[in-house]
């Protein structure tokens, strides 16, 4: 803000050189004065009055010199801003701007340093001061920038202003690391701690906040991805324990709904394993410019920290634990040398199966249909020709998912007994948590009510607002047990003798399970994961044999045989078998429906393993094998034959009406042996015929002509 301040008291603020300088002309005093006020730090504007008080005061150090109060301006807009830089600094960008418009005679400031702090912020004001004549002052004289010797000082101050500005930095973080060091250094703790007046950090004194941080370690062990975790927050209505930094509520505990950017720094943080951390975050040395303030750089790696201390603070969790976290948040992030976490699609084995030929690890893809295949896309990466074999995920999947269910078979009785033991500790969990909440609510209504209570009854301006936050309190405790209430009923805090009956048969049957609707591809991820490494895929790009490695976790290594499906018949391992079982059934005068049938019961399996022979299927194998489709084969056809489409076509007649005329016997007809396909006889004279017969379609309704609608006699041979 732009004011002009009083004349202050001279006899105390006033400097000793009060003296007009020979440097100040008439053209000086025709112009403003112009009084620069500034503090660096709003706890300076505060406290550091005294300095405040003396560069007002150089207003009237201005008028001494021979300027009019009302041409003495002071600008005061940069008061807790740092002379750092010239940046977000409306004040001084006015100052520059009052220079260029040729209208200041004189700038006053109480120290070089309250100008700039920058040298390069400086000599830009000299240069602007020298070019429009400005002089410059401060309590120890006036100084024009056109004069060398007072060029020369001026410069010179800049500079020690700069290296003052530098020093004070360093001194300051050389302190700030020398405590860090110590593992003293605590701008702020996360949730679940708390900072005690004598600089310690500590738990929470909170019970029911110490248990909800101990809970999501606990349910990221179990669910292992933090999304998962929020998600099962949000199910549960659990909220967070935060404690405010600032504002009226500062120090006091709130509790929020959860952040998923809140429970990731829970995660990641070194604090919850005990140890002390510094420059995990540090800041960049560069400023940018958009904001003009320092930003943070990523996350560093744990190698390159200021300061690692294990065991300086309180832990919830083991060191070993937080480590085993980090890496499975890294082993979650969907890179090529990471497993990525479980997905809601259809494949079993993403980020486990790894390519026998090449060693890279293959890809989902999936089809239009949302049909799951892995595909290696080494050729893509490395820009060469592809050589390695895409497989569908059905096969491959269905070859693991077997083997995983066999090596479950022996732990069915321990599986179930610790399914028992989760459904309890999960349950008991909830339960706690309720109650702790319920003992929160009624710790508030009892709060309320005692200051209800304490207040004079007569008093009904305070007496009315305490009563209403009484009546509140009992609301949120009411709602709260009826929440509760419908938990209890939804799930009760104990398993009962069905539920326990059903753990054990779902146990000892882990197939049904495995395929239950209940369970999704998430959950059957999760399970592989628990006992696969990972599974390298042999496939031959010549047949349709393929071999699954699978490396077990703890060491074992088990090999398996399959098969998989191929672009091409000739690929197929029976290919040679099932095409001369096809030329047999058709010799033998089978119809394609029948070859399809056959070859269905036989056991035979076409390119879609998932589908069965079909007519269509059967048509394409028998062209292979020479065999025409009859429906367009004139080598089926006699003298004067005719297929139905081809005689339809010669008379300009519909195909349907001609099948229906050799279907009433007006016209000669018989079937082909295979594919029992319409075969019509028709010389010269039965065409004129026909004919004939079309063009009377109109007199049909009182009935045709009987030489119309009789066919020519046939010879035999024919």
């Amino acid at each position: 803000m732009t004011t002009a301040k009083p004349t202050p008291n001279r006899t105390a603020t006033q400097p000793l050189a009060c003296l007009r300088s020979t440097k100040i002309g008439t053209g000086h005093l025709g112009k403003l004065a112009i009084v620069y006020v500034r503090q660096s730090s709003p706890q300076q504007v505060l406290h550091n009055r005294e300095s405040t008080a003396r560069q007002y005061a150089l207003a009237g150090y201005a008028e001494s010199l021979g300027w009019p109060a009302d041409r003495v301006l002071v600008i005061d807009e940069d008061q807790g801003q740092s002379g750092a830089t010239a940046e977000h600094r409306s004040g001084f960008q006015r100052l520059l701007a009052e220079v260029t418009m040729d209208h200041v005679g004189l700038v006053l400031g109480l120290e070089m340093s309250r100008l700039a702090r920058s040298c390069k912020d400086w000599h830009h004001l000299l240069e602007l001061c020298a070019v429009f004549g400005v002089l410059l002052s401060d309590q120890d004289g006036t100084y024009d920038p056109n004069d060398p010797n007072d060029r020369l000082l001026l410069g010179l101050r800049g500079t020690i202003s700069e290296v003052e500005l530098h020093t004070m930095r360093n001194r300051l973080n050389r302190g700030r690391d020398n405590k860090a060091q110590r593992g003293e250094l605590f701008f702020s703790v996360p949730l679940g701690y708390v900072r005690l007046p004598t600089g310690r950090v500590d738990f929470d004194p909170d019970e029911q906040a110490r248990s909800v941080v101990k809970l999501i370690f606990e349910k990221f062990d179990e669910i292992g991805t933090v999304r998962g975790v929020f998600y099962w927050f949000i199910q549960h209505d659990i909220k967070l324990p935060i404690r405010s930094r600032s504002g009226a509520n500062k120090g006091l505990l709130e509790w929020r709904r959860p952040n998923l950017g809140t429970l990731t720094q829970v995660i990641h943080h070194p604090m919850y394993g005990g140890t002390y951390a510094y420059g995990r975050r540090p800041l960049d040395s560069q400023r940018s410019r958009a904001t003009g303030k320092p930003r943070q750089r990523k996350f560093l790696p744990m190698d390159q920290w200021q300061v690692l201390i294990p065991d300086r603070v309180p832990a919830y969790i083991t060191w070993d634990g937080y480590l085993k976290n980090q890496d499975r948040l890294k082993q979650n992030q969907c890179r090529s040398d990471t497993l990525g976490s479980p997905r809601m699609g259809n494949a079993l084995l993403c980020g486990l199966l790894t390519c026998g030929r090449c060693e890279y690890r293959l890809q989902v893809a999936y089809s239009l249909k949302s049909k799951a295949y892995y595909r290696c896309l080494r050729h893509l990466l490395h820009v060469t020709k592809k050589t390695c074999c895409d497989i569908s995920a059905n096969e491959i999947d269905a070859v693991v998912a077997e083997q995983v269910l066999r090596a479950l078979e022996p732990a069915a009785l321990e599986l179930s007994l610790k399914a028992q033991a989760d459904l309890r500790r999960e349950r008991d969990r909830l339960d706690k948590h309720w109650k702790q909440s319920l003992q929160r609510a009624r710790y508030t209504v009892e709060l309320a009510e005692r200051r209800y209570q304490a207040v004079d009854p007569d008093n009904r301006l305070v007496a009315a607002t305490l009563e209403r936050q009484w009546d509140e309190a009992l609301q949120r405790e009411r709602a709260l047990k009826e929440d509760y209430d419908r938990s209890c009923q939804q799930r009760p805090s104990q398993l009962g003798a069905d539920d326990m009956a059903r753990i054990v048969a779902l146990g000892a049957d882990i197939p049904a399970l495995w395929h239950a609707p209940a369970t999704t591809n998430v959950d059957r991820q999760g399970i592989v994961r628990c006992l696969v490494e990972r599974v390298v895929v042999h496939v031959a790009p010549d047949n349709d044999r393929a071999e699954a490695v699978i490396y077990w976790i703890g060491g074992h290594e088990s090999r398996h045989a399959f098969e998989r499906s191929v672009r091409r018949y000739e690929q197929c391992r029976e290919f040679d078998r099932l095409m001369k079982r096809i030329v047999e059934l058709r010799t033998t005068g089978n119809t394609a429906d029948r070859i399809a049938t056959a070859l269905n019961q036989e056991g035979f399996t076409p390119l879609r393993r998932e589908r069965a022979f079909t007519q269509q299927v059967v048509y394409d194998l028998l062209r292979r094998c020479g065999f025409h489709e009859e429906r367009n084969n004139t080598s089926l056809l006699g003298t004067n034959e005719w297929h139905l489409t081809a005689l339809a076509q010669r008379l300009k007649m519909s195909r349907l009406t001609l099948w229906n005329w050799a279907a009433k016997g007006w016209v000669h007809s018989r079937r082909s042996a295979v594919q029992k396909v319409v075969i019509v006889w028709a010389d010269d004279d039965e065409v004129k015929r026909l004919k004939k017969l079309l063009a009377s379609g109109w007199k049909g309704i009182h009935g045709y002509p009987s030489e119309l609608i009789t066919p020519k006699a046939r010879k035999k041979c024919q």
